[in-house]
């Protein structure tokens, strides 16, 4: 793995960088919309000068100005060009994050898809006039008009990175090299007390596409529009794996331990995990997209409605989005670039190759985190089960 990105753990936390004040981890949530229309908000009609400042809500990893790691800096340039001196609090959740922005005290955001419908509907974040920001032309198609970054074929964000989420497992522990989630599903009482998962609702949707595989009279066709007899079900399987599991993750630095101790030897994973623990030497392990297929996330810098600096955000989100900062941000992180250009510039020449940054045939098995809306986000109908009732049926789990 890039050592830069092995750094990037080092930086998670419930903190805030770059001059602004730390920040209470929550664990609430915002209500998500119902689904039918984002509130009438004009975007931006041109770019004028900065402001002068820009206030965020981001990802450990993703603002970076060498106060972590001296090699990490693409904010000072961007202050220098701009004029935009940059403050960035971290969001250790996409609940979190919803929270933080709808304090109206940030410009912008670096949304996963279990945020930004959210966002949409509740008319916290406007629409992106694509045309203000240069570099959106090279951002790879497939990340493009997608549900969980626009409305009616009006983009809210701009792409940032993606990646898949993997099953991982300890190849001197499981030797079958497994190749379907029936490995900490079905089959997980094999592996009892030595099973983890992604600690969060979102993760509802593994179950279910586990699912619209293996039990298809379910009708399952879209993970994210599960009606509520389809969220019986998945929430059913996850009740059942809940006796296997040794411990849920959110924060990954607990998932490289967890492996490295050998408290966990299969579940699911990130790259950049799978990296830092081989990277490690103490413990061998593989990673696989299942044969199901996998959830995945796909991250969007989002502006939001009360902007107090809207033009140094379009600033930001074209210059995070160039070839040269999306693959250094890339890198650092630990994932695919959304720029299809940044290849030409990552440190590691086969960094690119390893998480299949221009693959469309890899991505095209992975379906991005989305938030489940009452109105069907595949457009099946309007009986789906919303993120709210997601979030009170994961609490039923964990309890």
């Amino acid at each position: 793995m890039p050592s830069r990105g092995a750094r990037a753990l080092a930086v998670l936390g419930c903190a805030a960088l770059l001059g602004s004040t730390a920040t209470a981890c929550s664990t609430g949530a915002g209500q998500s919309g119902d689904g039918q229309s984002p509130p009438p908000i004009a975007p931006l009609d041109a770019v004028g000068p900065g402001e002068g400042r820009l206030e965020l809500v981001a990802w450990a990893g993703y603002v970076e100005d060498g106060t972590n790691d001296a090699t990490a800096d693409w904010v000072t340039p961007f202050e220098q060009q701009t004029g935009c001196q940059v403050n960035v609090t971290l969001g250790d959740t996409s609940d979190e994050m919803v929270e933080l922005m709808r304090s109206g005290r940030y410009d912008g955001v670096s949304a996963s898809g279990d945020a930004t419908l959210r966002l949409i509907y509740a008319g916290d974040v406007a629409p992106v006039n694509t045309a203000l920001v240069p570099n959106y032309e090279s951002i790879s198609s497939f990340l493009k008009n997608q549900p969980w970054n626009s409305v009616d074929g009006q983009m809210y964000g701009i792409p940032h990175g993606w990646g898949a989420n993997l099953l991982m497992y300890n190849i001197e522990v499981v030797r079958d090299a497994p190749d379907s989630w029936s490995a900490v599903f079905d089959d997980a009482g094999r592996y009892k007390g030595r099973v983890t998962a992604y600690d969060s609702p979102i993760y509802i949707a593994d179950a279910a596409l586990y699912l619209s595989k293996t039990k298809p009279e379910l009708g399952i066709d879209d993970p994210y529009s599960l009606t509520p007899e389809q969220l019986d079900a998945a929430v059913a399987l996850l009740e059942k794996q809940r006796e296997n599991i040794g411990e849920y993750w959110s924060d990954y630095t607990k998932e490289v331990q967890a492996f490295e101790s050998g408290a966990s030897v299969i579940g699911t994973t990130w790259q950049v995990i799978a990296n830092t623990i081989g990277a490690g030497n103490r413990v061998q392990v593989n990673t696989v997209l299942p044969k199901e297929g996998a959830t995945g996330w796909s991250d969007t810098w989002m502006i939001s409605s009360r902007a107090a600096h809207p033009n140094c955000m379009y600033k930001w989100m074209d210059w995070i989005a160039s070839p040269e900062v999306n693959a250094e941000v890339a890198e650092f992180f630990g994932e695919a670039p959304a720029n299809q250009e940044a290849c030409a510039h990552t440190t590691d020449p086969d960094f690119c190759d390893l998480y299949h940054a221009t693959d469309e045939d890899f991505a095209a098995r992975i379906h991005y985190w989305t938030t489940p809306q009452q109105e069907c986000v595949d457009g099946s109908g309007d009986d789906c089960t919303a993120y709210p009732e997601w979030q009170q049926r994961w609490r039923q789990i964990r309890s």
